[in-house]
C-alpha cells in the first residue's frame, strides 16, 4: 500500500478559510472573485507606473499615453472573462456547459481557463491598439510584466476555495484538502502561485528595470508567455486532473499540459522576433 495512503504525521489540516470574503444581504463577495479584480488593478496601476518611466522605452518615449492604459482597463477585464470562462468550458467542461447553460454565469464557483484568459485579453489588445493606432506588442509587454501579481493571488484563491489540488502525496507540507478525499495532497495551487506568480513576476522585474527594459517590443511578452508556460507544465506532475478529464496518456500526460506547450513555443517565438527586429 503506497505511503500516502496512510495520513502522514506531518500533514498540515486545511485552513478553514470562508471562501466568501464578504457577504452584503443577498450579494456574496467571494475570494476568488477580488482575486481577478485585484490582479487587474494591479497591472493597469503597475503598466502607467512603466509608460511614465521614459527610459525604458526606445527613444525614451513610450509609445502608449497613461489614458489608453486608463481606457483599456474594461476591455482588459472582459478579454479575461469572457476568454476565461470560454475556454474553461471549451477545453475542459463542455458537456456539463451544454447541458447547464447558465451556470457559465456562476464565474464565482470557479472555472476559469488561463489560457482562455490569455485568448481574449490578446483579442483584446491587438483590437485596442489598432484603434489607438500603436503597436500590440508594445501593449502586450506593458500588461504582461505585472501580470504574473494577479496570477499568483487568484492560485491563492484556488487553494482557499480547496479547488484544483494536487496529487496524493506524504511530504511533509503536505495538505488533507476537505473534498480531497482522505487523503494528503500537494498544495499544488501554491506550487502555482510562487512559480507563475512570485518567481515570474520577479524574472519580469529584473528584465523590465535591469535588463532589456522595454525596448525590444515582444520579448518580455515572450517571457511571460513562455514562462507561465514551463510554470504550468511543471505543476501539472503535482496537480490532480480535473476527475471528468483525467489523463490523456498514461498516468502523466494532461490537459494543462497539451494547451501549455503551444504557449512556450510562441513564447519562444516571440523573443526571437523581437529580437531580430531590434
Amino acid at each position: 500500500m503506497p505511503d500516502y495512503l496512510a495520513l502522514p504525521l506531518t500533514a498540515i489540516a486545511f485552513p478553514n478559510i470562508d471562501p466568501v470574503a464578504l457577504q452584503l444581504g443577498p450579494l456574496a463577495i467571494h475570494w476568488y472573485g477580488l482575486g481577478y479584480v485585484v490582479g487587474i488593478l494591479f497591472a493597469w496601476w503597475y503598466a502607467k507606473k512603466l509608460i511614465a518611466t521614459p527610459h525604458l522605452w526606445p527613444n525614451d518615449t513610450a509609445p502608449i499615453k497613461p489614458v489608453d492604459i486608463d481606457d483599456f482597463l474594461i476591455w482588459a477585464a472582459a478579454g479575461v472573462v469572457l476568454g476565461g470562462r470560454i475556454g474553461y468550458m471549451l477545453f475542459y467542461d463542455f458537456a456539463r456547459y451544454a447541458e447547464n447553460p447558465l451556470d457559465a454565469l456562476a464565474i464565482w464557483r470557479g472555472g476559469m481557463s488561463f489560457h482562455g484568459g490569455l485568448a481574449g485579453v490578446t483579442i483584446a489588445m491587438i483590437l485596442f491598439a489598432r484603434r489607438r493606432g500603436f503597436s500590440p506588442w508594445s501593449l502586450f509587454d506593458t500588461i504582461a510584466v505585472g501580470a504574473p501579481v494577479g496570477l499568483g493571488i487568484v492560485r491563492v484563491t484556488n487553494f482557499v476555495n480547496s479547488e484544483l489540488w494536487g496529487r496524493p502525496t506524504d511530504v511533509p507540507w503536505a495538505v488533507v484538502f476537505p473534498n480531497g478525499g482522505p487523503f494528503a495532497r500537494h498544495p499544488s495551487q501554491l506550487y502555482e502561485a510562487i512559480l507563475e506568480g512570485l518567481v515570474l513576476f520577479l524574472v519580469l522585474f529584473v528584465l523590465t528595470h535591469k535588463g532589456l527594459k522595454l525596448k525590444q517590443p515582444g520579448f518580455l511578452a515572450g517571457v511571460f508567455i513562455a514562462g507561465y508556460g514551463l510554470s504550468r507544465i511543471i505543476v501539472e506532475f503535482f496537480r490532480e486532473p480535473d476527475a471528468h478529464i483525467g489523463y490523456l496518456a498514461g498516468n502523466w500526460l494532461t490537459m494543462g499540459m497539451v494547451l501549455s506547450v503551444p504557449l512556450v513555443l510562441l513564447g519562444v517565438w516571440a523573443m526571437a522576433r523581437a529580437r531580430r527586429a531590434a
